[in-house]
């Protein structure tokens, strides 16, 4: 629901919401038969308080605009600019300057809005890594790490970091995945068209259940499902110690599933032009196992490819946790304060990312259509502050540098090409949505009033640049959906030109609609089914200025208790097909969950 211009937002992009509230990526009560959340550890939790509001009666601040108190100055945003006085509504009368100087495009200088640190959207349980972060907050997280969510709280408990080989890609003698699963990999998570008829009822003109299958057991405690890659032949997708691949049109196995000694730990959630991805795993069973055992799947064939251990970094360059992204055809491996590249299509080590500049220690890669860094600097002096860097993917070398101003830190990235960064400021509560030309300058910023209610992962303990989902970008146009209060959301179209909105659309349905991807000039959404009608999958012209969602499907009603059932999930669209699946199992036996769930006609 959009706020009336003169009215603060009611919490803001990012804000904690109140798990008895919902919204999107709010844990909601789940429906029969739908999932449970994992059991809770102890300890406190992680998260800091709430920011608090003014008393009651006390007079509002215009929107999004930080007041302050009589005399002092203003303060400057995350790239260094003093906000202007404000207008109407708290906008700035004349645009500021960049954080180089430049003169900003028309509408720029909106200022950094009040809001509760942290990643935007309240994630599903289960979908953040372990602790990544600067060295003095990993020696206080090394014995446990403690995620709170609505009442549920997961404990993830490592041990030291010990002394993996040396990275060595070699081949692995098995040219093929290594069979069904067997022992505690539990079921085979088989494929079919519609065994337990949720097609029954479907009404002329609504989609279909093309095909779905059952998720493998995984732990009491839950276990990790990340990815989903979709070729011309094949859906692929990881889960607990296992990858996946279903053929498209019937849900049969593509081929026979690939089992690892131990838990799929990272993967990459891109692909390579030609079908090839890496998954990490656990180097052991035990509390101190790291996540550094690489292996390289086709996934056209599913055969193995090369294999590699990636080697720790210094004192407190940790490999307890890693994420992997594929630019094209260098593969990154970041560790928690330094990176290695790697080939591909051969495994051999291209170049590493260490230590730069004002003691900066790289500690987040974000990687697809171009590759960047984003590294903690001088965390431990007076000079306290972030760096964006974009990278050579063949060299390693930094194209160019983007210095935040000291209390302001990177969070998300909402696109990389364009790049558009949304970034905090614990200590005033503020945030600050920004978009960049290709050489690092700053080109606008957001300046549009409404709670942004994407879907995004934990990064709580350490940045997940690219874990949020619900949102889309094109060359000239950033997609971002509200979050719904009452009723039915709406999208908004923000010009990355200005920061100015563009138009808005609201939901066809009273349920939320989430962007997915732009193609053929047209947006494509995704809305969330109700406990009566499945979902849709609409398009939205993005040129003009009052677009109206054109309906592609409209799932049916009898699979409206599955497809609201994922925990968790991961949405694409291709080739006429929705594709659904989990991103977290909860381990309970009882749950009968679905891995995937795929609609067409």
């Amino acid at each position: 629901m959009s706020q009336p211009p003169n009215q603060p937002p009611q919490g803001g992009f990012g804000a904690p919401q109140d798990p008895r509230q919902g919204g999107f990526g709010a844990p909601q009560p789940p429906q029969q038969d739908a999932p449970q959340p994992p059991p809770p550890p102890q300890g406190p939790p992680q998260t800091p308080p709430p920011p608090q509001g003014p008393p009651p009666g006390a007079p509002q601040p215009g929107y999004g605009y930080p007041q302050q108190p009589p005399g002092q100055p203003a303060q400057p945003d995350a790239y260094g600019q003093p906000p202007q006085q404000p207008g109407p509504y708290g906008y700035p009368q004349q645009p500021a300057p960049g954080p180089y100087g430049q003169q900003p495009a028309p509408g720029y200088g909106f200022p950094p809005q009040q809001q509760y640190p942290g990643g935007p959207g309240t994630p599903p349980p289960g979908s953040g890594n372990s602790f990544k972060g600067k060295p003095a907050l990993i020696i206080g997280a090394v014995a446990a790490v403690l995620l709170v969510l609505g009442g549920t709280v997961f404990a993830v408990t490592r041990g030291s970091d010990d002394d993996p080989k040396t990275p060595v890609a070699q081949p692995t003698g098995d040219p093929k995945g290594s069979g069904s699963p067997t022992g505690d990999s539990g079921s085979d998570s088989g494929g079919g068209a519609d065994p337990e008829n949720l097609n029954a009822g479907r009404q002329s003109g609504e989609s279909k259940v093309l095909w779905y299958t059952q998720a493998p057991d995984a732990p009491a405690s839950g276990a990790d499902a990340p990815g989903m890659w979709i070729t011309d032949k094949a859906a692929v997708k990881a889960a607990y110690k296992q990858v996946f691949a279903y053929n498209l049109g019937d849900g049969e196995a593509a081929w026979d599933p690939i089992t690892f000694p131990q838990k799929i730990c990272a993967v990459t959630p891109q692909k390579s032009a030609d079908d090839k991805i890496v998954v990490a795993y656990m180097g052991g069973s035990s509390d101190g196992a790291k996540c550094n055992q690489l292996q390289q799947i086709d996934l056209g064939t599913g055969a193995k490819g090369w294999t590699a251990s990636v080697a720790k970094g210094g004192l407190f360059d940790s490999t307890l946790d890693v994420e992997l992204t594929i630019t094209g055809k260098t593969l990154m491996v970041g560790r928690s304060q330094s990176g290695t590249a790697y080939d591909i299509d051969s495994g051999e080590k291209l170049w590493d990312k260490t230590r730069f500049g004002d003691k900066c220690f790289p500690d987040a890669f974000a990687g697809g259509e171009k590759l960047f860094a984003v590294a903690s600097c001088d965390a431990t002096g007076t000079n306290e502050h972030d760096e964006v860097q974009q990278l050579d993917p063949a060299t390693g070398k930094a194209k160019w540098t983007l210095p935040l101003e000291k209390g302001w830190k990177v969070s998300r990235f909402f696109s990389l090409d364009p790049l558009v960064v949304y970034s905090t400021n614990e200590d005033k509560k503020q945030w600050n949505i920004s978009t960049f030309t290709s050489d690092g300058k700053r080109r606008s910023q957001v300046g549009v009033s409404l709670e942004i209610g994407a879907q995004c992962g934990w990064a709580i303990l350490q940045r997940d640049l690219q874990g949020c989902s619900g949102v889309a970008a094109d060359a000239d146009t950033l997609y971002m959906p509200t979050k719904a209060t009452t009723g039915a959301n709406e999208i908004v179209a923000i010009n990355l030109a200005n920061g100015k909105q563009k138009w808005r659309v609201k939901s066809p349905a009273d349920e939320s609609m989430l962007p997915i991807k732009v193609e053929d000039g047209k947006l494509i959404a995704y809305v969330e089914p109700s406990y009566d009608a499945g979902g849709q999958v609409v398009s939205i012209p993005v040129s003009g200025s009052n677009p109206k969602p054109t309906k592609l499907l409209q799932n049916p009603a009898g699979a409206a208790r599955v497809e609201g059932g994922f925990f968790s999930k991961d949405l694409d669209w291709a080739d006429g097909r929705l594709f659904l699946s989990s991103t977290r199992l909860s381990g309970n036996d009882q749950a009968k969950e679905k891995l995937m769930l795929v609609y067409g006609k």
